[in-house]
């Protein structure tokens, strides 16, 4: 069953990580192959709760862009360089290749044969010369084995066209010869004492016991083939080792991992027709023919608290949204059918999630409840955030029974463990909880602290406008703001880039706004910090 990644946006909170795993949990117990994932590094927060609940951090997932190994190639599709001219052509045959990756012993790739060159091979190639293995042979040649010591042979091809008298005494045979005769008994003595390379006995000739014996003696390999001396002379080049056909050079070929959209745009400039594509340690793993190529399987997901698409995984549009559970406005991301979007006006994704529990019937284990009232008590800053409603009251209260704790005494631990900003540098604090909006082509870009050491962020204010002046120019944000909430007082400072001064005591309804005001009672990004932004911008 194929895989669907659950996550939350880019700079992921404690509700975004929780929500992740508590419905990635319940979609597996509802039968749907789920992973959560993170687009992010956690923070000391969601690292409290991960580990006081004894829950694994969700892998890292750094895009959702297609890749090569998620576009229909032909896997498997190679063949061993040391595999025959014959059996390489029938496989091409077979399967309508006009190219074939070639790999040695251990799949490593080593090169790439086209029609083109085994054309070129069997119009132009040398008919007298052979390099290949014994049972190359014994395969091109229908043959059987008669007498072996050799398992590669190499060597120069002679046809007994003569008679055997002036063969004998006309043709000097050499240690590297291979001779295709038909049951003459007077060459086969003189071949084998000339201890030439390879004997081959055409017509499915009877051998005598005798000549088995001197080959025996003289180590001389023979082989058997029922076919005519004209037909043996026209395939024995087929059996040579295909590798020595195939582009001297190493062939263009792409990691699996690669993006399918960077595969396109170096095949439009080279136009080859197969590529073979190869694994982190170079194996081969099959071949990506140019024709083939529009068969996708984009990856699929399910994005939780957000639907904004500057706030989520990069290459969401070359990915298949099959779900949104969200407690946010109506973002910017669209998706070409119809999908499950679930939307409510609480305090937490969480919360949508447990409520999705109660629906379905599934017991949640208690590492699982941990998880979701640990992202309700973050998101609604214990129940006090203006977004707070009933049914994220209700939650608290049924998964703080379950758990057997005090949601207060918990949800100050867990802060406490998460508002240090100890080891940290300005900027980490700045884009801790930060997040992107759009606003009529105008950029804003609002980041949110949590912490009980106000001090320690307040007294260098003039160093964090500096950043947040130089992030603003950078990206050219109409409004890059810092809001520092104290979760005791539960209110919020300001911090702001200089060029938005004016903008925000329009938006605040202020007559005077320096850098740390301190904002009573303001601890919602999404009901108290954005809206009158918005609105304004909107306005111009």
């Amino acid at each position: 069953m194929e895989k669907i990644y659950v996550f939350g946006h880019k700079k992921p909170d404690t509700d975004s990580i929780c929500a992740s795993i508590g419905l990635s949990y319940l979609k597996n117990c509802l039968g749907v192959n789920c992973e959560a994932r993170s687009l992010g590094s956690i923070n000391n927060e969601t690292k409290f709760v991960l580990n006081y609940f004894n829950l694994k951090e969700p892998k890292y997932l750094n895009d959702v862009k297609l890749q090569i190994k998620d576009v229909d190639y032909l896997k498997k599709c190679y063949m061993n360089e040391k595999s025959s001219i014959d059996e390489s052509y029938s496989y091409m045959k077979e399967n309508n290749l006009s190219g074939l990756p070639l790999v040695d012993d251990n799949k490593k790739l080593t090169g790439l044969v086209t029609l083109k060159e085994l054309a070129k091979e069997l119009i132009q190639g040398d008919y007298t010369k052979i390099f290949t293995s014994y049972s190359n042979l014994i395969k091109t040649l229908s043959a059987t084995s008669v007498v072996k010591f050799d398992d590669e042979i190499k060597g120069n091809v002679l046809v007994s066209a003569f008679g055997s008298s002036t063969f004998i005494n006309e043709i000097t045979l050499h240690d590297n010869d291979i001779l295709i005769v038909g049951d003459r008994k007077a060459i086969l003595e003189y071949a084998i004492k000339s201890r030439v390379k390879l004997i081959i006995i055409t017509g499915n000739n009877n051998i005598t016991d005798d000549i088995i014996n001197l080959a025996l003696e003289y180590k001389v390999n023979i082989i058997k083939t029922p076919y005519d001396t004209f037909k043996t002379t026209k395939l024995i080049n087929l059996s040579n080792y295909i590798k020595d056909v195939s582009f001297k050079s190493t062939p263009i070929s792409f990691d699996e991992n690669e993006y399918f959209n960077e595969f396109e745009e170096v095949a439009s400039k080279i136009k080859h027709t197969n590529y073979p594509i190869i694994n982190k340690h170079g194996e081969c793993l099959g071949l990506l023919h140019i024709t083939f190529s529009n068969i996708k399987h984009p990856k699929k997901v399910i994005l939780v608290d957000h639907n904004e698409k500057s706030q989520t995984a990069d290459g969401i549009e070359e990915a298949r949204i099959i779900e949104v559970i969200d407690h946010h406005k109506l973002g910017t991301l669209a998706t070409s059918s119809p999908i499950n979007f679930r939307n409510m006006a609480v305090g937490s994704s969480c919360t949508i999630v447990y409520s999705m529990y109660k629906e379905s019937g599934i017991k949640i284990p208690k590492p699982i409840a941990g998880a979701l009232i640990s992202g309700i008590i973050s998101d609604t800053l214990l129940l006090k955030s203006p977004t707070t409603c009933d049914i994220d009251k209700s939650s608290v209260s049924e998964l703080e029974a379950l758990l057997g704790i005090n949601y207060y005494e918990y949800g100050m631990e867990m802060f406490k463990a998460g508002s240090s900003i100890k080891g940290k540098t300005k900027e980490e604090v700045i884009y801790e909880d930060f997040k992107k909006f759009n606003v009529d082509d105008k950029f804003i870009g609002i980041g949110q602290f949590f912490t009980t050491d106000l001090d320690s962020i307040l007294n260098e204010k003039e160093q964090y406008v500096d950043i947040l002046n130089k992030i603003a120019k950078n990206n050219e944000y109409e409004i890059v703001a810092l809001f520092v909430t104290d979760i005791i007082k539960n209110g919020s400072y300001i911090l702001f880039n200089e060029e938005a001064l004016e903008l925000l005591k329009d938006s605040y309804d202020l007559d005077y706004l320096e850098e740390g005001h301190y904002f009573k009672d303001f601890v919602s990004r999404k009901k108290q910090f954005i809206p009158p932004i918005m609105e304004t911008l909107e306005k111009q």
